[in-house]
């Protein structure tokens, strides 16, 4: 049996011990980057619905829209949404491809699907400052951070879900920090605390967390002794298939010339004998 990434039962503690006392600016600028991604898609949507922990921010975001926790079995109704967004939650799934696969089925043909998930370069500076000090001082290394695609790995995922038109960019944002326990505030009052189901369950020593911040001063520290965590955001955008979407034509079938188009001499292939 395949053990799982995630301890589902203690990621929901994590995550109702941040909403009495919510950090959510990374989810507040995703909110913010969707609802900009939207008026540019020339469509009203009736009937969204959002996967998310944190029901209250979308609830402000799309009023009236139908709000689902993450969880391992979506409680979406097949067919029953046109747009369907799952907001920064994916990276948790044991099976990032069954969550796409269930928020696909729960869209009408021609509906949208948009996910939003922290990427692999998200807090590459606190993994490899964790995994220099553990390694320094008790010469062995544990699961700390929760591992994040990249962003080609995900996109393909779209289309072996079987959503047409698939899209996956990114972007990335710096967050400066006075200390490691400000960094390790946030990340509590984000639900983002360690629920890897592998991973040791006695807190951080406090002579790990000094180890570990001196390594993140001296090799990522700014000239004020600022701390840099980098925060990268995926955005993998799809469409239920269906027959009224504009298809690519087949090899060979084109109506005009790149060459023309383009204004340029064309130049044939020369065989390699020639």
């Amino acid at each position: 049996m395949t053990p799982s990434l995630t301890d589902r039962t203690s990621l929901a503690r994590f995550r109702a011990r941040a909403r009495r006392a919510p950090a959510l600016f990374l989810h507040e600028d995703v909110a913010d980057e969707i609802k900009e991604r939207l008026t540019e898609v020339n469509r009203a949507f009736t009937a969204p619905a959002v996967v998310t922990p944190f029901p209250d921010l979308w609830q402000m975001v799309l009023p009236g829209a139908t709000l689902v926790p993450d969880a391992e079995v979506l409680a979406l109704d097949p067919g029953a949404h046109d747009l369907v967004i799952h907001a920064l939650a994916l990276h948790w799934a044991d099976d990032p491809l069954g969550q796409i696969i269930q928020c696909r089925r729960a869209l009408r043909p021609d509906g949208l699907f948009i996910a939003a998930l922290f990427g692999g370069q998200s807090l590459h500076e606190l993994r490899a400052v964790l995994a220099q000090a553990e390694s320094d001082l008790c010469g062995t290394l544990s699961p700390r951070v929760v591992p994040m695609g990249e962003i080609r790995d995900l996109g393909a995922l779209l289309q072996r879900a079987g959503l047409a038109l698939p899209v996956a960019d990114s972007s990335a944002r710096r967050v400066l920090y006075t200390d490691l326990r400000q960094l390790v505030r946030d990340l509590r009052a984000m639900g983002e605390s360690n629920a890897l189901d592998q991973r040791h369950r006695a807190p951080m020593s406090r002579a790990l967390m000094q180890r570990t911040e001196a390594i993140y001063r001296r090799t990522f520290g700014d000239e004020q002794g600022r701390l840099p965590a980098t925060v990268e955001i995926l955005f993998l955008t799809g469409w239920a298939p269906d027959d009224t979407q504009q298809k690519p034509l087949r090899p060979g079938t084109a109506a005009a010339r790149l060459a023309d188009a383009l204004g340029a001499t064309e130049t044939p292939l020369r065989n390699q004998g020639d």
